[in-house]
């Protein structure tokens, strides 16, 4: 069942021409991730589904129903949720009062979603009364995509999760991608590290200028010659 679904998007930063006509889908249950070069259109992508960005063309539609134009906060309401490049947490609140913040658009936090974020990241229960900007990097990311889960979402956009860490924390991030997704959490993910989000997606695409010029199962795109060589370090 299709989830989300774009069609000959355009969207703009005041006269410079960002996305050219993208047109991607996400089924049900699925990680689909989108990898190319820094400003080929990736992060603006999720913006502009997320309704921080509004495009000027074309249509989005959430379970068939437009999105395109929508506030963000009606978006998040919807069940789309972002969990942003550079983690974007609160540094002077807690690891609680960032979750709590989560949880904004439905009134109040839920026990249960608590419960499942501390079951993903223990560490986030340990530092529950720590301020966010004292913990690590690696923490922040947790922390961000705690957060974005307080907000019940159907479709989670992952902006950048592994920027900044070291590997063995990229390995523990992906490994909890998986496992929310095994629970049943649609994923989007924007990733510079194309050899791992392609080793947990199942289908990808593939973006440069604005435009998307490769789609295909995950495992199809890690053999493709072109992009072994432009996104998997290899000759």
């Amino acid at each position: 069942m299709t989830m989300l679904q774009l069609q000959d998007v355009h969207a703009y930063y005041g006269h410079i021409h960002a996305l050219k006509g993208i047109s991607l889908d996400v089924q049900q249950g699925e990680i689909v991730t989108m990898i190319g070069a820094n400003g080929a259109g990736k992060s603006t992508t999720l913006r502009t589904i997320s309704g921080l960005l509004h495009p000027r063309q074309g249509t989005i539609t959430l379970n068939g129903q437009a999105i395109n134009g929508m506030p963000a906060h009606k978006v998040t309401a919807l069940g789309v949720v972002q969990s942003p490049e550079g983690r974007r947490v609160f540094p002077r609140m807690t690891v609680l009062e960032n979750l709590e913040m989560g949880a904004f658009v439905h009134g109040k936090p839920d026990p249960a979603d608590l419960d499942r974020v501390f079951t993903l990241f223990p560490r986030l229960k340990e530092r529950l009364s720590q301020k966010a900007g004292t913990l690590s990097g690696g923490e922040q990311q947790m922390l961000a995509m705690g957060r974005a889960l307080m907000a019940k979402p159907k479709l989670l956009l992952l902006d950048e999760p592994s920027m900044g860490l070291s590997p063995i924390l990229v390995e523990t991030i992906f490994g909890i991608i998986k496992e929310i997704n095994a629970q049943g959490t649609t994923v989007l993910l924007v990733e510079q590290n194309a050899l791992m989000a392609l080793s947990i997606a199942h289908r990808g695409y593939v973006l440069q200028t604005g435009q998307i010029v490769l789609a295909d199962e995950a495992q199809a795109l890690m053999r493709n010659e072109m992009v072994r060589k432009a996104y998997l370090g290899e000759e």
